[in-house]
């Protein structure tokens, strides 16, 4: 096992996939909060959501790796945190799901619907069609995951079995190469780690957050607040990476096969 430092460098730009990641991480940290609150276990939300314990810890835990797409990510936030108390619908919104926006082509926006050619009136009736095409499609998904909330989470997600099962299968594979570290906030603290030389997360988590990442080859832990982390390498005990308001970074490399 390797532990090394590197001094800081700046922090690039997050992608839309880290954006997800990061605003998992905070609303997982509140759903978990609150069901130590209320003092129910994982088991007792899985009867009351018919979720699999498996997606319900993956989404205390921020592991956006381990859950199906952002569109079916929002569902099963939004029934964890019914059954939490919270207004599900409402709260699962905040979780970011959708594209760009579509802009209109600047040959319908400078001129006038009086001063179009019938050719151009031709595309512009084509233009609106297609929108509404694309918006009576995004009401009718959304209609259908919300009617979905009586109902077991496999069926609601009948496209992803086989992409579900993959992945639970994938949990029992055992691999002596992989190294996995787990961190607890002790402080809200800034955090970027990167598994294999790929950014898995880089954003700020809250207090209490807890998050797991596993890597084949090595992984890399950076943090602004060394103090407000605890680490756990492979499962170990947590040891806090550092002081308090120090910026510290640490990379393990996992053991090779003997």
């Amino acid at each position: 096992m390797k532990w090394a430092r590197r001094k800081d460098d700046p922090q690039p730009k997050l992608t839309v996939e880290q954006q997800r990641a990061e605003k998992l991480a905070e609303m997982g940290a509140q759903l978990w909060a609150s069901r130590q609150e209320q003092g129910l276990s994982l088991e007792e939300v899985v009867v009351l959501t018919r979720i699999p314990k498996r997606l319900l810890q993956a989404i205390e835990e921020g592991n956006l790796e381990d859950l199906p797409e952002p569109i079916y990510i929002q569902g099963l936030i939004r029934q964890f945190a019914d059954a939490l108390g919270f207004k599900g619908v409402e709260f699962a919104s905040n979780f970011p799901i959708a594209a760009g926006r579509v802009n209109l082509p600047p040959i319908l926006e400078s001129k006038p619907i009086s001063q179009l050619r019938p050719v151009h009136l031709y595309l512009l009736y084509i233009f609106v069609i297609i929108c509404s095409v694309t918006g009576l499609s995004q009401v009718l998904n959304n209609a259908a995951l919300q009617a979905s909330s009586g109902q077991e989470a496999e069926s609601v997600l009948p496209p992803l079995s086989n992409r579900l099962q993959q992945s639970i299968g994938a949990d029992l594979v055992k691999d002596s190469q992989a190294v996995q570290i787990g961190v607890t906030l002790k402080a809200s603290s800034w955090i970027r780690v990167i598994a294999d030389g790929k950014t898995q997360f880089e954003g700020t988590l809250p207090e209490g957050s807890r998050r797991t990442w596993k890597a084949q080859e090595q992984l890399t832990v950076k943090t602004d607040n060394a103090g407000g982390v605890l680490m756990s390498v492979n499962r170990q005990a947590a040891k806090q990476m550092g002081a308090l308001g120090k910026v510290q970074e640490v990379m393990i490399a996992a053991k090779p096969k003997s």
